[in-house]
């Protein structure tokens, strides 16, 4: 069987799979080398950020009637996208749409930072006060149903084939989990995976409290993004144990409070 309809024919399982075993994974991870001490409880953090994320998979399954793959089916039953124009095998065609996903969901997320009323929806990403693999799973449904909406129309234009989709969403959750994992990984480690990949040190940068600095690094999965438009810091300023954590507006305890985090967006209050 061609691996793309394997892909297509064991979607759920692979992709629920995947994530399981990533989470697991990273949590375990996190127990043995953990990279910076934590402010607070897991039981403590942990309830709003999995709460969201459910949240956020109940808003896109009963508010959106497809997501991104079933737009892949749509768009290869009718032959629409720029991809039908390209009579390539279909691993490079998966592998191309697989990097074009990548570079959009890096432009988005710098244009979640410098839109104002974009960055009220994705600070709540950003108030969590400990980074750990539950901080990859909490954002506003708002922020998750607008970024689904900006996918399936990139993905009818390119006619992005339905397992460069199915790809793309297994290797971004995993690699969303893996760079925001709280986890101590060799220095000569972490550089060599940085070449190619966006690492735990590299993103924690992101979440620095220091806005200078929260407005980089701003790749998911692929580090090329930030070194080709210049969004790229190797370190924090104070060093991984001294840098400060989430939004300096909101260093309290209410980001631990799910009822504070969905309502941030509408409130009052910049930050």
């Amino acid at each position: 069987m061609p691996l793309d309809q394997f892909l297509v024919d064991n979607e759920s399982p692979l992709r629920l799979g995947a994530f399981l075993a990533a989470l697991l994974a990273l949590v375990a991870f996190e127990r043995l080398v953990p990279r910076r001490r934590r402010l607070f409880a897991r039981l403590r953090r942990w309830p709003a950020n999995l709460a969201l994320a459910a949240i956020d998979t109940l808003a896109l399954r009963f508010l959106l009637p497809i997501l991104a793959v079933g737009a892949a089916f749509w768009a290869e039953m009718n032959q629409v996208g720029l991809m039908e124009l390209l009579p390539w095998p279909a691993w490079a065609e998966i592998a191309l749409a697989v990097l074009l996903l990548d570079a959009l969901v890096y432009g988005q997320h710098v244009a979640f930072h410098h839109v104002p009323w974009l960055w009220r929806i994705h600070r709540v990403h950003h108030t969590d006060r400990d980074i750990d693999v539950t901080t990859a799973l909490r954002f506003h449904p708002v922020e998750i149903l607008l970024s689904m909406l900006l996918k399936i129309a990139f993905v009818v234009v390119l006619g992005a084939p339905v397992a460069a989709v199915i790809c793309f969403e297994v290797i971004l959750n995993a690699a969303a989990m893996f760079n925001h994992a709280n986890v101590r990984l060799p220095p000569a480690a972490d550089r060599l995976l940085r070449l190619a990949v966006v690492t735990p040190d590299m993103h924690r940068v992101h979440h620095s409290t220091d806005r200078g600095e929260h407005d980089r690094n701003f790749g998911f999965c692929l580090s090329c993004w930030d070194r080709i438009f210049a969004t790229y810091q190797a370190q924090p300023r104070l060093g991984h144990d001294g840098m400060e954590i989430g939004l300096a507006q909101h260093q309290d305890e209410r980001p631990c409070s799910l009822a504070w985090a969905l309502w941030l967006p509408f409130a009052r209050r910049r930050a």
